[in-house]
């Protein structure tokens, strides 16, 4: 499988709510860089995962708009919104924000994220 179909792979599934999947996807020495428009976060393995954990609890569904993708050798990068639907209003989805990431693969795992997001 190419680092594209592995980087869509994640991304087009409800990944982000399921800490086993998110756990399967992630190097065990995977970081992620991201700037948000509430400040810089540095984020390991384990921290990703805990903030799956935390996502779920308030996310009944997380949906995934790809608009751009981009794959050169092991390094990928995509632009996308982020959908979800709370626990409270199942019904309606609202957005959560916008994003663009590269990841970088290693092992064909997601090892190195650098993410920018915008309400």
């Amino acid at each position: 499988m190419s680092a594209k179909e592995i980087v869509q792979d994640f991304y087009k599934t409800d990944a982000l709510l399921e800490t086993e999947t998110v756990a399967k996807f992630l190097h065990h020495d995977a970081v992620l860089e991201w700037h948000s428009s509430k400040g810089f976060l540095k984020l390991h393995r384990d921290e990703i995962i805990a903030l799956t954990a935390e996502m779920s609890k308030a996310y009944v569904r997380s949906k995934i708009r790809i608009s751009h993708i981009v794959a050169e050798g092991n390094t990928v990068a995509l632009r996308y919104s982020h959908y979800v639907k709370t626990i409270e209003n199942p019904r309606e989805e609202m957005l959560l924000a916008h994003f663009m990431v590269v990841w970088e693969l290693k092992s064909n795992k997601l090892y190195r994220g650098y993410q920018m997001s915008q309400l």
